[in-house]
């Protein structure tokens, strides 16, 4: 039996643009966690709210079961973009094109989850989301029915802040935290990242007792496994999934569900992951390494989920019944959270 998926992996990796790298000066430490928090005492939700570093935006979730946010372009607009986690670059698409005509900067490789395609280049002269604008970027064109959207920020964009997505209020907030210090506060779950071409990677999450790495895709559905991953685990395999890449191409996945994924003593029971050899682990590095793309179908188990890119690290606020069965839990074994 094969189920498709329709948009599921969306921007699931605009992974490995053949065009200039992610910030300059970006740090090479290595991975690690941070030391367990202290005993638990709900303060404040980093990051502050009402500082005046801090823009919330208003999410709209739209039929890719994604959310979008309102962003100008040179001043027109607002278009609807997502903020993608797993795509290094900003994109546009050729609808929102036709009425903008940026200028042309020539084609690149874009590596999607399914596929590598040439694409034409545009020049995005200033992209403005809320109070926050970022200047001078060269930008891929791709075609809506693939994004769902009309355009994504990616990672390039997105080097000096940290986003916090909200899944209980429908929010979304960007601190740049390059100017002020967020707060950690209230978040259960810290976890170092290392960063990759401007992605941060969890290196340290166990599935069935086996380490993998975790990349953090607000821009997927559903969550995207590698073979050699599949390879080292007992699951069994139960249908073929097809979904649809950023360049419109078809990937053919095999859907099982693992006992259990483990990030810093949480651990999420019976999770369904889809296996598939995508070109973008390969751009990441990654093709003979276990990795797990996590996409919203599990990102949304938690009610807040902040990614740092200033501060290379990932933050994850449980619901109150989960984080208050962790703290216990941390007392002795792990906490299992049946999904």
């Amino acid at each position: 039996m094969r189920q498709r998926l329709a948009g599921a992996l969306g921007l699931a990796a605009a992974l490995g643009l053949a065009f200039p790298a992610m910030a300059a000066g970006t740090s090479t430490t290595g991975p690690g966690l941070l030391p367990p928090p202290p005993p638990f005492e709900q303060g404040p939700i980093g990051p502050d709210l009402a500082g005046p570093g801090t823009e919330v935006l208003a999410l709209e979730e739209e039929r890719f079961a994604r959310f979008t946010v309102p962003v100008r372009i040179d001043g027109a607009g607002p278009f609807d973009f997502m903020i993608d986690t797993g795509s290094e670059a900003t994109a546009l698409t050729h609808e929102i094109n036709i009425g903008l005509a940026l200028p042309p900067q020539g084609s690149a490789i874009l590596v999607g989850m399914a596929s590598r395609r040439a694409v034409d280049l545009v020049e995005v002269g200033a992209l403005t989301v809320g109070s926050h604008t970022v200047t001078g970027l060269t930008a891929p064109l791709l075609a809506r029915a693939h994004v769902g959207a009309d355009g994504i920020i990616g990672l390039d964009s997105l080097q000096d802040f940290r986003v916090l997505i909200d899944f209980r209020e429908e929010t979304i907030a960007l601190e740049n935290t390059r100017e002020e210090r967020g707060s950690s506060g209230g978040f259960e779950i810290i976890v170092r990242a290392r960063p990759r071409l401007g992605q941060l990677l969890l290196t340290d999450a166990m599935v069935e007792g086996v380490r993998a790495t975790v990349i953090i895709d607000t821009g997927a559905q559903m969550s995207l496994a590698n073979n050699a991953l599949r390879d080292r685990l007992r699951a069994k395999l139960s249908e073929d999934v097809t979904a649809t890449d950023v360049n419109g191409v078809d990937i053919i996945g095999e859907l099982a569900v693992v006992s259990d994924l483990t990030i810093e003593g949480l651990s999420l029971k019976g999770v369904p992951l889809t296996f598939a050899d995508a070109p973008a682990f390969a751009a990441l590095g990654l093709k003979d390494e276990p990795v797990i793309s996590l996409g919203m179908q599990h990102l949304k188990i938690f009610d807040r989920v902040a990614i740092d890119f200033a501060r290379q690290r990932v933050l994850f606020d449980l619901p109150r019944d989960v984080a208050r069965a962790l703290r216990r839990a941390r007392r002795g074994t792990t906490y299992g959270v049946n999904h």
